[in-house]
Order: C-alpha cells, then sequence, then structure tokens
C-alpha cells in the first residue's frame, strides 16, 4: 500500500485503516486522513469553482449587493486562540456561518428588480431557496387563503419575456433563410430582367420556366427551424444534460444500499451503527436524487415556456407580413394552431427529449447491475422487455393512426356546430334543428367507432404496461432457479433485482411514448416551417413618395399595372392605367365583381404586382367593406393607437354622425365592443371604421363602399360633412368605391370598371355626353332622379329604383326606413346590426342590454369552477357510465392489487424458505403459485381498463347527445346571451376530455391510489412500529396537497383565462390584417401581442414551479417513508426475516413515485372531472316550446287560406322588459300583400319574430286560419310559414344541402326552383352544378347569390305565407328587380308580410300597415295613406317618392 507511507515514513500514522474506520462499533478516521483529505477537499473545491462564478457574476451584473445586517454577519466571525476552550464556539459560528451564506444578498439600488412592482424573488433567492423551490411558498400561503388574483402574480425573469426571447429567434431564423436562399436567388433575379419588352407574352411563359428551372435546387435545402431553435435555446438546455445525467446514477444507488441493508440484517455480527449508516445514506441519495430531478424539470419546463413564447411571437410577425395567396393556404385556423397546438407539444418535447439519451442509458446501467446479481438468467427478462417493446411501437403506431382519424371527424364536427351556432337564428326559423342534430350524430358516430378501437388498444396498452414488470421478474426467476438446482433465490437477490425491474419498468414504457412525442413535434416543426417560409408582401413593389416631394402634382400615379392575387392564378386587374391629381375625389362605379376592392387592395400593395409602376405620395388610411373592429372601446376603436386630440376627436365624432350612438351606448365612447364589434349594428361599425380613418389624418383616403351598411339620411350626413367637395377631408385625395348614383355628380373624377380592366374614365358630364356604356347604366336607373330636382338628396337606396344601391355589411343588411329627426335614425342598433344582438330595437332597450353584455363575456368565461368539485358530478358521471360498469370497474381494481400485493409476499416467503443442502425445497410450487397470482393479476388489469375505457364511451356518448339536444332546444335568448365561443367550446374542449382524458385520469388515479396502500400495508406488516409514523406523514402530506391544489387550481384557470386573450387578438389581427397594415401600425400590434404572451406566461411560470414545490415536499415526505421502513427494520432487526426487511424496503422505494403520481392524478381528476360539470349546465337552462305537440297538431294541409289575425298582441323580450309591441289588433286575409314600416326601432321585426314564436308573446294571441299558433307545436308552426332573413345564411355543404337538408324534394323541383331565383344559370355552369361545394358561411358565393339562394329556399318551400324581411338591399340595381318581379309572380296567391325599410318596394301592395313605438299607427292602401298626409306620408317625402 503505497499509502501507507504518506504520512509518517514507518507507517505508524496509516492514511487509512479498515479496523479502526469499519469493523468496530466507535468508528473514527486515521489522524493521517484527518489531516490531509478532509482540510484539502473544501479548499480545492473553492479553487475549482472560482473561475465559473467569477464569469458568472460578471456575466449577471450579480457583483453588487447591498451592506446589510445580514451581510455583516457572514463576514464577522472572529478566531480565538485558545483552542480548547474557543473550539466549540468557533464550530458553532462557522455553522451558523454556513447557514447564514444560504440566504441571498439584496439587490443594488440601481438595479431593474427595485423598479418593479411586483417581482419575481426567484432573481433575489437564495441558494437554498432555489434548490427546494421555497421562494414560490409565499404565493402558495397567499393561494390558500384567498383565490390568487392576476395582480397577485409576480411579473416575469427579464430572460423569459417576449421583447427577449422572439427577437433572438426572428434573428437566427433571417440568418438560416438567408443561408438557405443565397445561391438560387441571384440567378432567379437576374431572370427577372426589367428591360425586358412588356406585353410580349413569349418572354413570360421563358421567363417563368427560366424561374422554375432554377427554383428546384431549393428544395433540397430547406431552412432547418431545429437548427434556429438549438441556437436560441440550446445553451441553456444543456444544463439540464447534466442534471439528467446525475440523476440517472443516483437512481441506482436505491438498489445497491438496499442490498447491503439486506445483508446487513443477515449478518448478525455486523454493529449497529452501520444500519444506521446504510438507513441515513439511503435517505440522503433519495433526497440528493429529488434535489437533482426537480431542477432538471425547473429547467427543461423552463426551456419549453421560452420555445413556445419564441414561437408564438415569430408566428405573429409572420402573419401580419404574408402575401393574400400564402394567407388562403393556411386557413385562420390552422395559423391559431400553429400558435396553441404546435407550440405545445415542442413545449411537451423539451421535458422528454432528454430521455433519448437517458433511457438507454438508464437500461444498459440497469442490465449490467441485474448481471452481478443474477448471472445469465436476466437475458430472460431481457427477451420479454425487448419482445414488449415492438408490442409498444405497434400499439402507439395505431393510436396514432386513430387519433388522426378521431381528430378529422372531430374538426369536422366543431366546423358544423360552429356553423349551426352561428346560423341558429335561420335554422330556427326554418325548423331545420333536426335535419342538423341528425347532420352532426352521423358525424359523431363516426368519431365514436374510432374512440372505441382506440379504447381497445388503450386497454391492451395498460395491460402491457402493468404486467411487463411482473412477467420480467417472473421469467427471470423462473430461469434462474430452473438452470441449476444450487441457484438459490434469497431476499438480497430477489428484492435488488425487483427494484432494478421496477427502475428499468420507467425508461422502457416511455420511450415508445418520447417517440411519437418526437414524430409529433416534429410534424409540428415542418408546419411551422413551412409557414415561416410562406411568402411576403413586396411592400416596395409600389412606390412611397413623402408628401414634402413635390416633384409631382399626382397623388397616385398608375401606368400600365396588371396585379393578381396569387401569382400561379391568372392576373385580377389588368393594363390599369390612371392617375390623379392631389385633393380630388374620385368614384369607381360597376358591376358586383369587376374588381373595385381589388383595385384598392392593389394601391395598398396587398396584391401581388405583375407588372407596371405604381407610384402613390404620403400616408395612406383605408376603409374596409367590412367594417374591422377591435375588442376594445369604441375611442379606442377610432383613436387607433394616436394621441387623444380632444377637439379633432369631437369633429371626426360629429362628422361621422356618431354622436347620438353614443348617448345611447351605457358608457359612451368608453363602452367595451364586444368581439367583430357585436354589440353595434352594421351602421355603427362602418362609422366607427370610418372615424378611424378620418381621426388619422392621412394624405390619402381609400374607402371601400363606406356608406351602403348606413342609412340615406346617415349617408348623406356623411357624405356632405366628410366625403364630399365640402366635407372635412376636402383637400385630401379620396378615392371612393361606391354603388350611390347620387353621389356622382358631386366628385371630381368617375372611374368605370368592368371585368378587371377601366372601360372609362372622366367626370360626370363628360361620361354622359361620351353615352358608352356609363350613360346607358344611369340612364335606365336615373330616370326618375333627373325629374327630381336634387340629384343628390338622401342615399341611393332610398328612393326610387333611380336611388338603389347595394347596402350590406359583412353579408349583415342594415338599412332601416328613414326617420324624419337624424336622432331617432341613429339609435339604429336595430335588427339585422348583428345576428347576435338583433333585439336591441328601441332606446329604452338599449340602456340595459351592452352593459350585461359586458357582464356576460367575465361571468361566462369562468363560472363553473371554483372551490372543489362537488361530488354530485362524480356520482353524475357514474350515472353516465351507468351503475353497474362503475362499481364492477372498482372491483376489479381491488382484486387486482391484491393479487399483486399476494405475489409480492409470496416471493417474500419464498426467499425465506430454509435451505437445504444447498438448496431450496419447494421451488416448484413457489414458482407456480406466484405464477399464479401474476396471471390473475394480468386478467383483472385487462378487465378493468376495459371497463373503464367502454364505460367512458357510454359516458361521452350520453353527455354529448344530451348536451346537443338542450342546445338545441334553447330558446334564441340563450345564444344571445352566451357567447358562442363557449359553446363551441364545450362541445370541443370539453368533450374531448370526457372522451379521452378522464377515463385514463381515472384508471392512473384508481391505479396510484390502490398503489399507496398497498405500499403502506405492506411496510406495516413488516414493521408494525411505522403505524406511528404514517399518520403524522400522512397528514403532512395531506396539507401539502390541499395547499398546492388551492393555489395550482387557480393559477390554471389565470392561465386559461390569460391564454384566451392571446388567440382572440391573433384571431382579431387576421381579420383586420389589410387595416393594419394600411395604417402601418404592426409595431403596435406585435407589442400588444407580446404583452398579452407574457400576461399568459405569467400565471403559468407560477404553477409550473408549484408542481416541483409540490414535488419536492412531496419526495421528502416519500423519503421519509423511506427512512421510518429501512429505520425500523434496522432497530427490529433480529426479529425479521430478511425476506421481509426486502419486501417493505422495496415497496418503500417505489412508495415516493406513487405520491407523486396521486396528487397528480387527484389533481388532475378535479380539473378534468369538471368538463362533465360544464357539460350538465346547460341542459339546466330554459327551453322553448316542444318542438311538436300531437294532440294539437293542426292539419297536413294547413293553413289552406293564409289568413293571419292578430288579436291584441304584445311581445317583450325579457320579463323585466316593457313591451315591444302593444295592442296589435290587424286581420290579413289570405292572397293580401301587405307592407310593414316604420321608423328604426318601431318594432318591425319584433312582429316577425312573433309570428315565428322566436320569443313567446306577452299577451294577446296570433290565429293562423283558426289556428291559435302558441298551441301548436314549433315545427308545425315553423315549417308552414317561409322567411327570407334579412342576413342570407349559407351552411357549409352541398348547394342542394342548403335548399333541402331533409331531402324531400326531387332534383326537378330544385332545378325550378333554382331557374325562377335566376340562379339556373350560374348553377349549371359550375363544375359540380347541385353538388357544389359552399364554403363555410357560403364565402365562395357573393352576398347577391347568397341571398338569391334564400329565394331559391322559400320558392321550393312554397308555403301560404311568406315573411320577407326587407332581403334586397344586397343585390345590384337588376337583380332586385327580378326579386320582387318573381316574389308578385309565383306567390301570388299567397299573403306576403314585406318588412320595408325601402318604401318603393311596397308601393303596389294591397296595404301598408305603419308602426310606431309598438303600436300599429295606421292601416290601408298605399295610395289612400299618402292622400293622408300623415305618418307615411312623411316617411315617403323624406324618400323622395311624393
Amino acid at each position: 500500500m503505497a499509502l501507507r507511507g504518506f504520512c509518517s515514513v514507518d507507517g505508524s500514522d496509516p492514511f487509512w485503516e479498515w479496523n479502526v474506520t469499519w469493523n468496530t462499533s466507535s468508528p473514527d478516521f486515521t489522524k493521517c486522513f484527518q489531516n490531509t483529505v478532509l482540510v484539502w477537499v473544501p479548499c480545492s473545491y473553492l479553487w475549482a469553482c472560482f473561475p465559473f462564478y467569477f464569469l458568472y457574476l460578471s456575466r449577471h451584473d450579480r457583483g453588487y449587493i447591498q451592506m446589510t445586517h445580514l451581510n455583516k454577519a457572514k463576514t464577522d466571525a472572529q478566531v480565538d486562540v485558545f483552542r480548547d476552550v474557543t473550539f466549540y464556539i468557533y464550530f458553532s459560528l462557522v455553522l451558523i456561518q454556513l447557514v447564514l451564506s444560504c440566504f441571498s444578498d439584496r439587490s443594488p439600488l440601481f438595479s431593474e428588480t427595485i423598479h418593479d412592482p411586483n417581482p419575481c424573488p426567484e432573481s433575489s433567492a437564495s441558494f437554498l431557496s432555489r434548490i427546494t423551490f421555497w421562494w414560490i411558498t409565499g404565493m402558495m400561503v397567499q393561494g390558500y387563503r384567498q383565490p390568487l388574483e392576476s395582480t397577485d402574480l409576480w411579473s416575469l425573469n427579464k430572460e423569459d419575456t417576449s421583447e427577449q426571447v422572439v427577437p433572438v429567434l426572428v434573428k437566427n431564423w433571417k440568418k438560416e433563410c438567408a443561408k438557405s436562399r443565397k445561391q438560387p436567388v441571384k440567378v432567379v433575379y437576374s431572370s427577372k430582367d426589367p428591360a425586358k419588352p412588356k406585353g410580349s407574352s413569349k418572354v413570360d411563359v421563358n421567363e417563368e420556366a427560366e424561374a422554375l428551372i432554377i427554383k428546384s435546387p431549393q428544395k433540397d435545402w430547406n431552412p432547418s427551424l431545429f437548427k434556429v431553435l438549438y441556437k436560441t435555446f440550446g445553451p441553456y438546455f444543456l444544463m439540464s444534460f447534466l442534471f439528467k445525467a446525475v440523476h440517472d446514477l443516483m437512481m441506482f444507488t436505491g438498489p445497491e444500499i438496499l442490498k447491503l441493508l439486506i445483508s446487513f440484517v443477515n449478518d448478525r455480527k455486523a454493529p449497529d451503527w452501520q444500519g444506521y449508516f446504510y438507513t441515513a445514506l439511503l435517505f440522503v441519495s433519495a433526497c440528493l436524487q429529488t434535489l437533482v430531478l426537480h431542477q432538471y424539470f425547473h429547467i427543461c419546463f423552463v426551456s419549453g415556456m421560452r420555445i413556445k413564447t419564441a414561437v408564438i411571437g415569430a408566428v405573429y410577425r409572420k402573419a401580419l407580413v404574408i402575401t393574400n395567396s400564402a394567407r388562403k393556404s393556411s386557413t385562420v385556423g390552422e395559423i391559431v394552431n400553429l400558435m396553441s397546438v404546435d407550440a405545445q407539444r415542442f413545449m411537451d418535447l423539451a421535458t422528454y427529449i432528454n430521455m433519448i439519451w437517458s433511457a438507454p442509458l438508464q437500461v444498459i446501467l440497469a442490465l449490467y447491475l441485474l448481471w452481478l446479481n443474477l448471472g445469465p438468467s436476466v437475458l430472460a427478462g431481457v427477451a420479454v422487455m425487448i419482445f414488449m417493446v415492438p408490442l409498444n411501437a405497434v400499439m402507439a403506431m395505431k393510436t396514432k393512426t386513430y387519433q388522426v382519424a378521431h381528430m378529422k371527424s372531430k374538426d369536422n364536427r366543431i366546423k358544423l356546430m360552429n356553423e349551426i351556432l352561428n346560423g341558429i337564428k335561420v335554422l330556427k326559423l326554418y325548423a331545420w334543428e333536426l335535419a342538423f342534430k341528425d347532420k352532426v350524430l352521423a358525424i359523431r358516430q363516426e368519431e365514436l367507432k374510432v374512440l372505441k378501437k382506440s379504447a381497445y388498444l388503450a386497454a391492451v396498452g395498460t395491460f402491457t404496461w402493468v404486467c411487463t414488470p411482473f412477467l420480467v421478474a417472473l421469467c427471470t426467476f423462473a430461469v434462474y432457479v430452473t438452470i441449476d438446482k444450487n441457484n438459490i433465490l434469497d431476499a438480497q437477490k430477489a428484492f435488488v433485482s425487483l427494484a432494478l425491474f421496477n427502475i428499468l419498468r420507467f425508461p422502457l414504457n416511455i420511450l415508445p411514448m418520447v417517440i411519437s412525442s418526437i414524430v409529433q413535434a416534429s410534424v409540428s416543426l415542418k408546419r411551422l416551417r413551412i409557414f415561416l417560409s410562406h411568402e411576403e408582401l413586396e411592400p416596395d413593389s409600389i412606390q412611397r413618395w413623402p408628401i414634402k416631394d413635390a416633384g409631382a402634382t399626382n397623388s397616385i400615379t398608375v401606368k400600365n399595372a396588371t396585379f393578381t392575387w396569387a401569382r400561379s392564378e391568372p392576373p385580377t386587374l389588368h393594363g390599369i392605367t390612371f392617375s390623379i391629381p392631389e385633393g380630388s375625389l374620385v368614384a369607381v362605379v360597376g358591376q358586383v365583381g369587376c374588381g373595385k376592392s381589388s383595385l384598392l387592395s392593389a394601391l395598398l400593395a396587398e396584391m401581388d404586382k405583375v407588372e407596371g409602376h405604381v407610384a402613390i405620395k404620403g400616408s395612406v388610411a383605408y376603409v374596409p367593406q367590412q367594417a374591422w373592429i377591435q375588442n376594445v372601446s369604441l375611442r379606442e376603436n377610432i383613436l387607433f393607437g394616436r394621441q387623444l386630440q380632444e377637439r379633432y376627436y369631437k369633429a371626426v365624432i360629429e362628422a361621422c354622425a356618431l354622436l347620438p350612438d353614443l348617448e345611447i351606448l351605457p358608457s359612451g365612447d368608453r363602452t367595451e365592443i364586444g368581439e367583430k364589434g357585436v354589440n353595434l349594428s352594421g351602421g355603427q361599425k362602418q362609422r366607427v371604421s370610418l372615424a378611424r380613418a378620418v381621426y388619422c389624418d392621412s394624405d390619402i383616403y381609400l374607402f371601400d363602399d363606406p356608406l351602403s351598411a348606413v342609412d340615406a339620411h346617415v349617408g348623406k350626413h356623411i357624405f356632405e360633412n366628410v366625403v364630399g367637395p365640402k366635407g372635412m377631408l376636402k383637400n385630401k385625395t379620396r378615392i371612393l368605391v361606391t354603388h350611390g348614383i347620387s353621389y356622382l355628380p358631386q366628385v371630381d373624377v368617375i372611374i368605370v370598371m368592368s371585368g378587371g380592366k377601366i372601360s372609362e374614365m372622366g367626370s360626370y358630364q363628360e361620361l354622359l355626353a361620351r353615352d358608352g356604356a356609363f350613360a346607358e347604366f344611369l340612364r335606365t336607373y336615373a330616370s326618375a332622379e333627373q325629374e327630381q330636382g336634387e340629384p343628390d338628396d338622401g342615399l341611393a337606396g332610398v328612393g326610387r329604383p333611380g336611388k338603389e344601391m347595394k347596402q350590406v355589411e359583412n353579408g349583415m343588411l342594415v338599412t332601416d326606413a328613414v326617420g324624419k329627426q337624424l336622432q331617432r335614425q341613429l339609435s339604429s342598433s336595430s335588427y339585422g346590426g348583428d345576428v347576435s344582438r338583433h333585439h336591441t330595437s328601441t332606446a329604452e332597450l338599449q340602456k340595459p342590454r351592452p352593459v350585461e353584455e359586458d357582464t356576460w363575456k367575465l361571468m361566462e368565461a369562468d363560472k363553473a369552477q371554483t372551490g372543489q368539485v362537488k361530488l354530485s358530478v362524480y356520482w353524475d358521471y357514474m350515472k353516465a357510465i351507468g351503475l353497474f360498469i362503475s362499481f364492477l370497474s372498482i372491483f376489479l381494481f381491488l382484486c387486482n392489487h391484491v393479487a399483486s400485493l399476494a405475489s409480492n409476499y409470496w416471493l417474500s416467503l419464498w426467499t425465506d424458505d430454509p435451505i437445504v443442502n444447498g438448496t431450496q425445497e419447494h421451488t416448484k410450487v413457489r414458482l407456480s403459485v406466484y405464477g399464479a397470482l401474476g396471471i390473475s393479476q394480468g386478467i383483472t388489469v385487462f378487465g378493468y381498463s376495459m371497463v373503464v375505457s367502454v364505460g367512458g364511451i357510454f359516458a361521452s356518448r350520453r353527455l354529448h347527445l344530451d348536451l346537443l339536444h338542450n342546445v338545441l332546444r334553447s330558446p334564441m335568448s340563450f345564444f344571445e346571451r352566451t357567447p358562442s365561443g363557449n359553446l363551441v367550446n364545450r362541445f370541443s374542449k370539453e368533450l374531448d376530455t370526457v372522451d379521452s382524458m378522464i377515463p385514463q385520469v381515472i384508471k392512473m388515479f384508481m391505479g396510484s391510489l390502490f398503489n399507496v396502500i398497498g405500499a403502506c400495508i405492506i411496510i406495516l406488516l413488516a414493521t408494525p412500529m411505522v403505524a406511528v409514523i404514517i399518520p403524522p406523514l400522512g397528514l403532512i402530506y395531506f396539507f401539502v396537497q390541499r395547499f398546492y391544489v388551492a393555489s395550482s387550481r387557480q393559477l390554471k384557470r389565470l392561465e386559461s383565462v390569460s391564454r384566451s386573450p392571446v388567440y382572440s387578438h391573433f384571431n382579431e389581427t387576421l381579420l383586420g390584417v389589410s387595416v393594419i397594415r394600411a395604417f402601418e401600425e404592426q409595431e403596435r400590434f406585435i407589442r400588444q401581442s407580446d404583452l398579452k404572451v407574457d400576461e399568459n406566461q405569467k400565471a403559468y411560470y407560477p404553477s409550473i414551479v408549484a408542481n416541483r414545490w409540490l414535488a419536492v415536499r412531496l419526495e421528502c415526505v416519500g423519503n421519509c417513508i423511506v427512512l421510518f421502513a429501512a429505520l425500523f427494520a434496522v432497530i427490529s432487526r433480529h426479529s425479521l426475516s430478511a425476506g421481509l426487511v426486502g419486501l417493505s424496503v422495496s415497496y418503500s422505494l417505489q412508495v415516493t413515485t406513487y405520491l407523486n403520481w396521486l396528487v397528480r392524478m387527484s389533481s388532475e381528476m378535479e380539473t378534468n372531472i369538471v368538463a362533465v360539470e360544464r357539460l350538465k349546465e346547460y341542459s339546466e337552462t330554459e327551453k322553448e316550446a316542444p318542438w311538436r305537440v300531437q294532440e294539437m297538431a293542426p292539419p297536413s294541409n294547413w293553413p289552406q287560406v293564409g289568413r293571419v289575425e292578430f288579436r291584441d298582441y304584445g311581445l317583450r323580450y325579457r320579463e323585466d322588459l316593457d313591451l315591444v309591441l302593444k295592442h296589435i289588433n290587424v286581420t290579413i286575409d289570405g292572397g293580401e300583400k301587405v307592407g310593414i314600416v316604420g321608423r328604426t326601432g318601431a318594432g318591425k321585426s319584433s312582429l316577425t319574430l312573433g309570428l315565428f314564436r322566436i320569443n313567446e308573446s306577452a299577451e294577446g294571441e296570433i290565429i293562423i286560419d283558426d289556428v291559435n299558433i302558441a298551441k301548436i307545436g314549433l315545427h308545425d308552426l315553423r315549417f308552414k310559414i317561409t322567411i327570407i332573413p334579412q342576413d342570407p345564411v349559407l351552411f357549409s355543404g352541398s348547394l342542394r344541402m342548403n335548399l333541402d337538408p331533409f331531402s324531400q324534394y326531387s332534383d326537378e323541383e330544385v332545378w325550378t326552383s333554382l331557374e325562377l331565383a335566376h340562379l339556373k344559370g350560374f348553377v349549371s355552369a359550375l363544375p359540380h352544378k347541385l353538388n357544389h361545394e359552399c364554403a363555410e358561411g357560403g364565402e365562395n358565393l357573393s352576398v347577391g347569390q347568397r341571398q338569391l339562394v334564400c329565394l331559391a329556399r322559400a320558392l321550393l318551400r312554397k308555403t301560404k305565407i311568406l315573411v320577407l324581411d326587407e332581403a334586397t338591399a344586397a343585390v345590384d340595381l337588376e337583380t332586385d328587380d327580378l326579386i320582387q318581379s318573381t316574389i308578385r309572380t309565383q306567390f301570388d296567391d299567397c299573403t306576403v308580410l314585406t318588412i320595408a325599410h325601402r318604401l318603393n318596394t311596397i308601393m303596389d301592395y294591397t296595404r301598408v300597415i305603419v308602426l310606431d313605438k309598438g303600436e300599429i299607427r295606421e292601416c290601408g292602401p298605399p295610395s289612400g295613406l299618402l292622400q293622408q298626409r300623415s305618418l307615411f306620408y312623411s316617411m315617403a317625402k323624406d324618400a323622395g317618392l311624393v
């Protein structure tokens, strides 16, 4: 021994002596060892760490601290010379110093954290506090006392915020893209030589081909997103490798120490202190393992969180710049998915990815130790495991295919539900609920088939997962004892092997999960890469000059320009040439679909410029055709990020006719506008959109038909005060797309477009003189106008056919009969303002409404879950499964765990068998019983997982059916109060939870519960003394868990509440991206998005730390159980057999994991079972009257005459509101044509709602052909009356389905109706004719065509009573005449009620009913009423009819 002479030459003071240190009852180190090693180790440790610590301090500016008492105390300990007296004082001082050094110092006064109102304590937490996550305890305590609010959350650490994380990723991605594009790009540019002669098409073709040939090498070299992510987040993430490796090595100390313990119990002569030493060692290693593991997890989760932040930021920034064709290839839903689903997948992967190297490492180590223990027979067990891996892999693949199929049908179902909820009003008016219910259930049936298959798979999966460890143990032990008689299975071999097998089980099972997780993440990577590589708009394709450049007098110059929406499609606009001098007003007119809106998009650089030259001078403001409204206050919508200038703002509001609206809104211009502007009528939205443009005070204004959605008076007012030659913008350049003929004489230039070209251009007079297409167009429609001296009176579309115009906004017609006083006019938040707000029809009604709207939004978001979940919810779920199945599954669980405990107890008896002549006697019996117990365990596992899975499917089928039925049976008022998002959420998120999560969670929860109980029973059997310890530990455990659940539940809730704004803001941005670009507000929106993401992460971060906090505390409780199990085994070692010690300690080693799982699962269970509660929630809401009443059903040919009688009829919207209609007494004879007119909010629309019983009567009754409609079923009534509604709603599906969802008419009948609706030409030109797929909401048809489809529906149903809700505002003038004439001829013998917003349509009706404030004021033939010079006369005068 070379070290003998290390301290003294003669070896009298050896370096190491076993007899002094180990084989003795009072151990000590040798003097030499104490003076060398013990002194040098700390010193070398400090020197080794110094360079790293120095770097850290200088890098992170942590070198400065404040001088405090704590700080002084750390450095003040003095040493005295009187060794003996002072040694103990000195030693205690050093200890105190060590403890003090674990506390952290305060940051200096000039650091950033000082200015943060609510800084995260982590940055100032000490080392000890960090490794035990003590620093979050404050929040946990607060959360336990009262539910956490969003104000209690700490701000994010600086390195986790969007402004730190996102730019790095974006920068790296740009670099990577530049790298991959370097080589081909030059060539492509050189081929597009601008000097080539324009117009020669051959050149174009060659150029195209050349570009294609050169683009091919690009494909092989896609920019790699993985590299970019690695570059951005790798360095921090790499630390986790270190922690994981340390933890993996330490995992194996448990079984090794167990081995030593068992040999200690067997060796009666060993000194007692060794047992205590092993126990302490076991406890310390377990605790260290805990701390290291959770540091590792913490790093992983933080990395995941940063990746998510970065991905969302990058996607958002990209979405603001991609071209329209790229936008088409990914729908809004898909892009939102990139942010939610795909970003989430990276987060999940971050925690798993290290398993790729760590799992094989664990397997190899475990196998090596097993080999040492049992020799070659280990291979039998390994063979079983290896056999299980492909089985698991096959199942994972299968599960994946099922998952894809499930997702697909789920997507279809949600899409359909979404449409049903958006068009619910139309479904109710047409009584189509049942047809759509069947469609949904058909999809659901497919979905359940797939779910059933995956449930069987899951059952097999659970079976393999639970049985593999047992089979492995069985095979190994069987082979071991049968190979050789002398192989004895003693406690040491059996239980150490069992512990190792338990370690093995985890990596082997997790590998398939990791692999599938990696596969999913790679799919997400690809999707993200494709999205981030989309083409971007080229803003410089259009030259923007600053206004100072006085070089050119024209503010817009376009020379020979051709534009297309997508490079692959033919151009939309060809050869456009025009120039517009500064300060002029230009009108663009033309038929529907001739490229007017595209022209404005082209000027905004939204389209691809194929050739030509476009220059624009000055800043641009844009008013789109469909107003884009943000979900902020009205004032913020108008200011749009600019400073408030009180006087100018007031002037703008006045000019845009918004003052009366502000008086109506509950809190004036501070009223919060719902998403997509739900609490504004279409006209108000359009005016807000206009005010936004006017307020931003740009040089060029592009108006896309903003006057169509507003009433005549308002239109006139706006034209005079804003757009026209005397308006606020008179010195600006204005381009106005319009259908209103009456404005044309006042504009400077008119551009007439047709088929994507400019057909004529000039002033009104010039074009008339030129006598071209424009003059023809005017002549047809303006004959009356010329006679009527005032060409600019009112707005086109209120007068005779000469003043028609397209009045549509977003497919919602927002036209109203014109009132005298502007004030009345503007209270229009009337019917048709938006599907979801149609009943705010009188000013009185409006006061309470929007206020409530604010409350409903908040209430709905977070109603269900506060406090613990009630037991009744679990009971509900059990009833949904079926009580027999529920109790059967619990019974099978019990059997399984009894079998499992029995088999291990049997093993411990086996290992204690006495050894005779080097062999054990009853090996055969022992082995066969062990095997039998194992097999019974397997059977029960399979049984219970099968039962639970199938039960779960029963439950989800039942719950979905109830929910769907209840929602469809709800009255209209329910849909107005409930945001459709909430309902869709129930059908997607909550239902998905019930489908796939809850059965799994139940299995795991029950499993871990029984495991913990089982482990405790075994430990109690072995060492009954533990009974003293388990209850207090149980109490601590329970308290920690309650503490955690209170905070964690609330944090989860805050996280999900703050998550929706991220997505809704993103959705909003995508809808309004053209407006944002036009106003050049991208930066501000990016900042807003980042803020919202940070808000969300602020809630997410504490929740991951809370998980770590809990896990560290719980594992310490688990480690205490290990400690006491071992300790009592050592204390009572003389009365215990080695088998029992092995059994109890190996079980206690597992307890930690089980405890962890138990808490995880119980909180998972709580969060998931809430879904059941939320699905149940809607079954208790009010329902509308029954659809069919058998005993009151009217005869099948009812109504034969079509006589409608109102008897003292009254209607109110809600119990607490006034009557909207009062004392309506009127009889309409069969076949009469009756017009209903009145000012906005007079109750015109309410009358139809009453007729269809969308709202039930408050008093009086309606009689149709001697049947009181309140007595019959709703469907019986609604099938017999037809309405052509204001907003033409189509559903996605074939055109045929849209006309006849019950398939009750023949093809001939359908074609006839199309022919009469003037759609036959259009439909027969389509490739699929009647099977033409309509897009969601019918977006691939123009609004006018949708309106005609609604007319075709009415013609097909051909009922005796037709209600026409002024539907003609959306079509151009020719079609309008067609519709009117069709109605006159086809519905000649029917009763027609028309709600007229424009009087010219009803001048030839038999009677007119004039409503005012909910009462009938006048009733009689139009000619008679005109002579009375009454209300009707004044309205006609306003409209310029008299």
